[in-house]
């Protein structure tokens, strides 16, 4: 993610300023109370800080802030097809304040869950992302090596088990009581289902059976009265009468042969069916008996199906998903689920010694590599302590990772947060930031006081680390801005804004201008002395060619 512009209104002393940012490190210069500090301001806003209406500027409805953002995460929200996207916040001066992504509404909580990770701001009275528990442990397992991110991997795989297993018997263990009578309901209706002997297609076909046994008298009498009709001497004897008038004309007209020889066919066939009804009227059941078992039957599987399914295919399933319950509760037996338990436990506490013991490790060499540069950025006696405390088993290991400073010998170590304030903090995480250079996912980094009660060599210390940081990396280049009143800081940079505040009609009002060549040289010769004299300038252009210096022998 890269910032390319921030647009700020009536914010503060500003009234309208458009700053363009690019990849490397910027610097910020200007006056006191010319409003540099105020550009942080805003881009904390839109990063989802919270709004104070005292910042909306005297005689406006509302402060607003717009940032073209480059390369942001890719979400449904921000996945534009050119790649850009702009953050917009809006303070109101009465009411609640409004975010926007690409012109959306959305909460301003996600501001800081889509972008916080990606933008670091180091300043006074700022909770920094660097502070939080869970970023200092994510970032020491980065810089431990790809050897213990795989450590931790199969560790949360273990946990995970560990969890599940944890589950089934807890679950087991509350519903202990519970389940023995749902095995009884359970066995009971699987034994009176198949108790049923149900079978297919036939029990299907009881309605039918019942139907036929209870009418049989009225069937047998239709089918002979049927066959009465169609015998020789009724239907068939019409027929035949009919086919030999048909055969004496056909003499006349051949015609009618072929029509006699169909209805001679239709004399045959009135004959079979009349058999056939005779046949079936004899062969009908009409045992009183067998109509009793069927009804029964038909009882048995309707009280089955009021109870089971709608269907008789859907009782057998429900026995058949009833079997397979039991088959679970019968695995779940506590003795098993408790060693299960166990075992999963054991292998957890053995990968997680693995990332403690890895943890550690990194811990001592992160220790050296801050301290050094805390010494180079005028904290020699500063104590850095990375505290690898154990805890119960998390999903990201058995401890508890936290960054300690103790900025003075005798003095206790405490969390960053609190153990430093002002331009000390800003410089503790400028020595973190470089030592974990390589593993950091911030794609920007913002700095103010990072030059508070430092000058000389120091400063020049800090302006070259910010170049570092700044400096492009394989696959990557880190934005790096930085507030700051001091020229030997200030040369460093790739690109440099001056903040500077005009009184126009009874108002003050910012204005913010990148400078280079002549101009640059002038704005570092006002922050060396004061006073842009052709000595001033000349020390500027030392100053400069010192850092180019120190830059290349860094590389």
């Amino acid at each position: 993610m890269q910032i390319q512009e921030i647009t700020i209104r009536n914010l503060g002393v500003i009234d309208a300023v458009q700053v363009a940012f690019a990849p490397g490190l910027t610097v910020i210069t200007g006056e006191t109370g010319a409003g540099k500090t105020m550009l942080v301001t805003a881009l904390q806003l839109a990063l989802g800080a919270r709004a104070d209406q005292n910042l909306v500027r005297d005689g406006a409805d509302k402060a607003t802030i717009d940032v073209l953002c480059l390369d942001t995460p890719t979400t449904e929200l921000t996945d534009a097809p050119d790649g850009h996207t702009i953050i917009t916040r809006e303070i109101p001066a009465t009411g609640r304040s409004v975010a926007r992504i690409d012109g959306r509404p959305v909460p301003v909580a996600l501001l800081e869950e889509l972008f916080g990770r990606r933008v670091e701001v180091h300043a006074q009275h700022t909770h920094v992302r660097l502070s939080r528990s869970d970023t200092q442990r994510d970032l020491l397992d980065r810089y431990a090596g790809d050897e213990h991110a795989a450590t931790v991997a199969r560790y949360q795989k273990a946990f995970d088990n560990y969890q599940t297993m944890s589950r089934r018997y807890d679950e087991q263990q509350a519903t202990a009581s519970e389940r023995v009578r749902e095995v009884e309901r359970l066995t009971f209706e699987i034994e009176e289902i198949e108790a049923a002997e149900i079978m297919l297609p036939d029990d299907n076909d009881v309605d039918e059976r019942i139907a036929r046994l209870a009418h049989a008298d009225q069937l047998a009498a239709a089918a002979r009265t049927a066959s009465v009709l169609l015998d020789a001497d009724h239907s068939a004897g019409a027929v035949g009468e009919a086919v030999q008038e048909l055969r004496h004309a056909a003499g006349y007209d051949p015609a009618l042969a072929d029509i006699a020889d169909t209805a001679a066919g239709f004399t045959e066939e009135l004959v079979l069916l009349s058999r056939t009804l005779r046949q079936y009227a004899d062969t009908l059941d009409t045992d009183p008996a067998t109509l009793n078992v069927l009804q029964e039957r038909k009882q048995v599987l309707s009280t089955l199906m009021r109870k089971y399914g709608a269907t008789l295919q859907d009782v057998l399933a429900y026995a058949s998903t009833a079997k397979q319950t039991l088959t679970q509760f019968a695995s779940d037996d506590p003795a098993i689920l408790l060693q299960e338990r166990a075992d999963a436990l054991r292998v957890v506490q053995e990968a997680g010694a693995s990332i403690t013991h890895g943890r550690r490790q990194a811990a001592k060499q992160l220790q050296t590599v801050v301290a050094s540069h805390l010494a180079d950025l005028g904290m020699p006696h500063a104590a850095f302590v990375v505290d690898v405390a154990d805890q119960d088993p998390q999903r990201n290991g058995c401890d508890k990772i936290t960054f300690l400073l103790a900025p003075n010998p005798g003095e206790s170590a405490q969390p960053i947060a609190d153990a430093v304030s002002g331009g000390e903090r800003s410089r503790v995480a400028l020595a973190i930031e470089v030592a974990l250079a390589d593993v950091d996912d911030a794609d920007v980094l913002v700095f103010d006081e990072v030059d508070a009660g430092i000058g000389g060599q120091t400063a020049l210390a800090v302006g070259e680390k910010l170049a570092r940081l700044a400096a492009p990396q394989v696959g990557r280049q880190r934005q790096v801005m930085c507030v700051t009143h001091l020229a030997q800081l200030a040369v460093f940079a790739d690109v440099h804004h001056v903040v500077e505040k005009q009184v126009q009609d009874g108002r003050t009002r910012t204005t913010v201008r990148q400078v280079a060549d002549e101009k640059r040289e002038e704005e570092l010769s006002r922050l060396l002395g004061g006073v842009v004299a052709t000595e001033g300038v000349e020390h500027a252009r030392v100053l400069m060619q010192t850092a180019r210096t120190r830059l290349a022998n860094q590389n």
